[in-house]
């Protein structure tokens, strides 16, 4: 399969802050890579920069080989093709979840209301929270609502989900059951992009694990490679220090 996502030689700074160095890495249709790595390393500005909710000071981002642009009308259709999923869910409370899932598809999509809420109730199902489609999302859970951020990103049929650190703001006890769905994506061959923290889903789900420190990939290599025989002084000091719990 050819590359999805083509990274080439992107750079960003905050001020003076150089938080992305000359980063270049592709992601292929299909895949699932992880990036992981110490806070501050700029994992988070990487999956943002691909969906251009952060701009970039040079180099390219290519997505289905279309250059992502820096605004207007082209990226809007790109930016269409790339769900995304937050730390904390971004819900619209006004909404009911099955509002929160259809909307986009009948703004962005065109779907008839009827179209919208047959595929948000399938995608409710697919994540396990039909059931609560006429709620609130004040009356869901952490976890509840994630899946349903899930869901809405799958409702607009993207070629790529970009998930950052999607775990990261929920209860111990809620974290599985958003990384259940992960990997339930991951098996059925839905192409992702994850910024975590939680290292058993990038052991068992990732076909790549991407470490970065000081803005930079400092390696690249399948889970087994990296947590068994971590090349750089950088990933053993951190699978040290994250693995020893």
């Amino acid at each position: 399969m050819g590359p999805l996502v083509v990274v080439d030689r992107i750079n960003k700074h905050f001020g003076d802050l150089h938080v992305l160095k000359d980063i270049s890495t592709t992601v292929a249709k299909g895949e699932v890579v992880v990036v992981i790595g110490p806070s501050g390393s700029g994992k988070s500005t990487l999956c943002r920069a691909i969906n251009r909710l952060e701009t970039i000071d040079s180099g390219t981002i290519t997505i289905d080989g279309k250059v992502l642009p820096s605004e207007g009308a082209e990226l809007a259709r790109l930016r269409a093709d790339v769900g995304m999923v937050f730390q904390s869910f971004n819900l619209f409370a006004h909404k009911t979840i099955l509002e929160n899932v259809t909307l986009a598809p009948m703004k962005v999509r065109r779907l008839s209301k009827k179209d919208a809420e047959s595929r948000g109730m399938e995608m409710l199902d697919r994540v396990g929270v039909a059931n609560q489609a006429g709620k609130m999302p004040a009356q869901l859970s952490g976890g509840q609502q994630q899946r349903v951020a899930i869901a809405r990103s799958l409702a607009m049929e993207p070629k790529l989900i970009l998930l950052d650190e999607p775990t990261s703001a929920l209860d111990p006890e809620m974290i599985n059951e958003v990384l259940d769905v992960m990997v339930g994506l991951a098996k059925d061959g839905m192409t992702m992009l994850v910024v975590t923290h939680e290292m058993g889903f990038a052991r068992k789900a990732a076909d790549r694990v991407l470490f970065m420190a000081d803005g930079m990939i400092e390696e690249e290599a399948t889970p087994e490679k990296f947590f068994t025989d971590p090349q750089s002084p950088r990933a053993q000091d951190f699978l040290s220090k994250v693995l020893a719990h």
